[in-house]
């Protein structure tokens, strides 16, 4: 069967704050929410995934010394046309950049990628025009699952 399925099936708008969070680790989050793989009604050839939010994207970090010696490249398809820039420089030119890239590289390589891709709005700053539309914040559902398990663990002892 060659065909895939469209129909929506109750799509989340999610929020990321990008704010000192890894590129790899949190390119691949957003992936899996993007493709919907968390969800238990999830077949590979369904599109099934949910809208993601991505805000401070310019303050996304990297480990070790990647920061200066990571390389972009891209060729203009003309003799001599391979360009590159390093991570630093790139981000200075396209501040969403990055994260987009890792993150277009997650998705897997079919019909349904630019679909999955589609759903992603990537911010570079705090603001965003879709704050009605948030469903599932991950920054405070994180807080108030760690100061519950504060609460817990103070009244154990």
């Amino acid at each position: 069967m060659n065909t895939t399925s469209t129909s929506v099936r109750g799509r989340v708008w999610h929020l990321v704050d990008a704010r000192n969070r890894t590129l790899g680790r949190l390119a691949q989050r957003i992936s899996i929410a993007l493709r919907g793989k968390y969800k238990p009604i999830f077949h590979p050839s369904d599109d099934v995934g949910d809208y993601v939010v991505v805000v401070n994207a310019r303050h996304v970090r990297l480990t070790g010394k990647k920061e200066t010696d990571k390389k972009y490249f891209w060729h203009s398809r003309w003799m001599g046309g391979l360009k590159e820039l390093n991570h630093e420089e790139f981000k200075a030119e396209h501040p969403n950049g990055p994260l987009k890239k890792a993150i277009y590289g997650m998705l897997p390589k079919n019909n349904l990628r630019n679909t999955h891709f589609a759903r992603l709005r990537i911010f570079a700053d705090d603001d965003h025009p879709y704050a009605q539309n948030i469903m599932r914040d991950h920054e405070k559902e994180a807080l108030e699952t760690a100061i519950a398990a504060a609460e817990a663990a103070a009244k154990k002892k």
